[in-house]
C-alpha cells in the first residue's frame, strides 16, 4: 500500500475498504499492522485535507457525494471504513461535520456526483435529493453515534 504523497489517498481507502471485510479474529499480525497504517495516514490527512497544511484541502472533490462511487470515493465512503473498522478520532470530525451539513430541510442529502450517462441505466438526478445518498449518509452516522 502506498503511504507517501498526495496521489495514493484513492489507493489507500479502496485497500482499507477491502480490509475492512476481514473479519477481526481472521485478520493477521501483518494485515492487521496494514489496516492501522492505513488508518493513520487517512488519520493525519483528517480525511480530505494536506498533512502538511491542514488549511488546502487535497481532495475537494470527495467533499461532493454520489452514488454508486465505484472508483471513486467520498468522506461518506471514508467515515464508513473507518467507522466499520471501529475507529472513533476527533480527526474525524470536520468530515462528520460537513456529512451533517449537506441534510437539507426534508432530511435527506442530494446527489453532487454521479456517473449517469456513463453506465447503462442512470441513478436518480444530478443535484436532487437521493435516496442512495441519505441511505449512505444516515448510515455513517449512525456508525458514528
Amino acid at each position: 500500500m502506498c503511504f507517501s504523497g498526495h496521489t495514493c489517498h484513492m489507493e489507500v481507502v479502496k485497500a482499507l475498504k477491502a480490509l475492512s471485510a476481514i473479519p477481526p479474529d481472521e485478520c493477521s499480525v501483518a494485515v492487521k499492522g496494514t489496516i492501522e497504517d492505513g488508518v493513520e495516514y487517512m488519520l493525519i490527512h483528517h480525511i480530505h485535507k494536506r498533512s502538511h497544511d491542514l488549511s488546502k484541502l487535497s481532495k475537494p472533490g470527495w467533499r461532493h457525494f454520489g452514488f454508486p462511487l465505484m472508483y471513486q470515493t467520498d468522506i461518506m465512503e471514508i467515515l464508513d471504513i473507518l467507522a466499520a473498522l471501529g475507529y472513533r478520532d476527533e480527526r474525524m470530525q470536520e468530515a462528520v461535520d460537513l456529512v451533517v451539513s449537506k441534510q437539507d430541510e426534508d432530511g435527506r442529502w442530494r446527489m453532487q456526483n454521479t456517473f449517469n450517462g456513463k453506465v447503462l441505466v442512470n441513478i436518480e438526478v444530478k443535484n436532487e435529493p437521493s435516496k442512495w445518498v441519505t441511505l449512505r449518509a444516515l448510515r455513517v452516522l449512525k456508525r458514528l453515534s
